[in-house]
């Protein structure tokens, strides 16, 4: 064997290569991919509410939540159907623009799909209101046909409202509309009545008719307001029916005791007035 002891030893060293990992891969693109699209979600959310209304966002909602089904077609029936019931507003198919249109539910309401013609409905409650004017005016009207007239005008207050035409007759110092215990229209009255008649027979809405009266001193031992002005409703209310109007018109007899004070004063002669009111179609036989 030679001999190796002058010779230096041997080393073998091992580099070690790491290849590149190339942009570490694609999964960067993904992330970025999900926070662009969470950008533009968020950004359409900014424009949505903006640009919508309460209940097109509701609806907006609705139709995202699994709870409630989204159909164009329905038959009534509440749940499933998106209906109150199979004989919903008397009308068995439910299309998808609606089919109910007088009580919606809440889920169609919320989409939008309350069977109503916006335009049309503006339309109809815009003649309404207009004829509603033309009656007022002609009521008023009529005082100029003679000085009696006028004098009963003095007991006329009206007013255009969302309940309808609201003509408001009541006391003058020493002119009542009513006498006696027994709460006897005067004179006074059954001419106003027979005015207001002669103008509503021009329409066939729905009439109401309320009666207020003034207050009385609490140390009364009973509190005469709440049959005073129940009776002299329903004395009013046969008033208006002994005229040409039909009686099915009169839609509600209310007594308002005196609840609703018209003067500061709650016992004031103003206070004591009866309301015939002129309703909106919409209206009638609503409390």
């Amino acid at each position: 064997m030679a001999d190796q002891r002058g010779l230096a030893p041997v080393i073998i060293k091992r580099k070690k290569i790491v290849a590149s990992d190339g942009h570490h891969g694609g999964a960067w693109k993904v992330a970025y991919a999900d926070f662009v699209t969470a950008m533009m979600a968020f950004f359409m959310l900014m424009w949505l509410l903006n640009a919508t209304t309460e209940t097109q966002r509701k609806g907006i909602a609705d139709y995202f939540n699994p709870t409630i089904p989204v159909n164009r077609i329905s038959g009534g029936g509440d749940g499933v159907f998106g209906g109150q019931s199979v004989f919903s507003e008397d009308a068995l198919p439910q299309s998808g623009t609606g089919g109910t249109d007088t009580s919606p539910t809440i889920e169609r309401q919320s989409r939008g799909t309350t069977g109503i013609d916006v335009n049309e409905s503006e339309e109809q409650e815009k003649s309404e209101s207009e004829t509603l004017k033309d009656i007022e005016k002609e009521l008023l009207a009529a005082g100029g046909e003679s000085s009696m007239a006028d004098n009963l005008l003095e007991h006329v207050y009206t007013r255009l409202t969302d309940e309808g035409l609201i003509v408001e007759i009541f006391d003058l110092p020493g002119e009542p509309l009513f006498s006696g215990p027994d709460n006897q229209p005067t004179e006074i009255m059954q001419a106003l009545i027979t005015m207001i008649a002669n103008v509503f027979e021009a329409t066939q809405n729905k009439i109401s008719v309320n009666g207020f009266s003034r207050a009385f001193p609490i140390v009364q031992r009973v509190d005469p307001t709440w049959d005073r002005t129940t009776a002299r409703a329903q004395t009013t209310r046969r008033m208006l029916e002994d005229t040409a109007l039909d009686k099915a018109r009169i839609a509600r007899v209310t007594g308002w005791a005196d609840r609703k004070p018209a003067h500061q004063d709650p016992m004031a002669v103003r206070n004591n007035r009866m309301e015939i009111i002129l309703l909106r179609s919409d209206r009638a036989g609503r409390p």
